[in-house]
């Protein structure tokens, strides 16, 4: 498939993000552009799916960074300068319409990209995003538009972007711990460096996805 990937920068602010999948999206939608892979770090910022349940915020008052409330499934989430993310703006239509399956794939491609540093992720049953042992590595939570798919996943890379998840219950797991990539590595990682890696380990994971 054509999957174009950008790397955007480090600390970007989340509305702004926002506003190029939007645009983006669009695009794909009206066949004026390929579908492309956004890479970037945050600035501080945390996000929460259109839930009726918001516990997973805690007090929202006393939270050191903003939230958002967005189009995505989930529940609070934290984003910040050490950690990847990623939006795939994606046509899903050729491979297959099926959300489910599409998660899957990131899944495997975030996975994939561990083992290139040595480090044995994997799924958990009935749990989405990427784990070690008991350990969250990854969240993803992704939108839908007429199957052109958006918002994405997030990978904790530095030690330095798990310091605000302490202020949130992530993705309402209560006991859950939040592990980052430099830590199971057991060595120093930069986030572009796990980046160009992750880039061509979840295109081949869509790939497969073709019908």
């Amino acid at each position: 498939m054509q999957l174009t990937t950008e790397w955007l920068g480090d600390n970007i602010d989340y509305q702004e993000a926002l506003a190029l999948q939007e645009a983006k999206l669009l695009q794909v939608l009206e066949q004026d552009a390929e579908n492309t892979h956004f890479q970037l770090e945050h600035s501080p910022v945390y996000t929460i799916g259109r839930t009726r349940d918001q516990s997973s915020l805690k007090n929202p008052e006393l939270l050191p960074h903003p939230y958002v409330e967005i189009n995505r499934g989930g529940q609070a989430t934290y984003h910040g300068p050490g950690q990847l993310v990623g939006y795939p703006i994606v046509d899903l239509k050729p491979l297959g319409k099926d959300l489910h399956t599409y998660i899957r794939a990131i899944e495997q491609g975030l996975i994939d990209a561990c083992k290139g540093f040595g480090i044995d992720a994997q799924r958990r049953d009935g749990l989405t995003g990427v784990w070690v042992e008991q350990r969250k590595l990854a969240s993803i939570g992704v939108g839908v538009r007429k199957w052109i798919g958006m918002h994405g996943y997030a990978i904790n890379i530095t030690k330095s972007s798990l310091q605000g998840f302490l202020s949130i219950t992530p993705c309402g797991l209560d006991g859950v711990k939040i592990t980052c990539v430099e830590h199971e590595a057991k060595r120093p990682i930069s986030t572009q460096e796990f980046a160009t890696v992750a880039a061509k380990t979840i295109k081949a994971a869509l790939e497969e996805l073709e019908c």
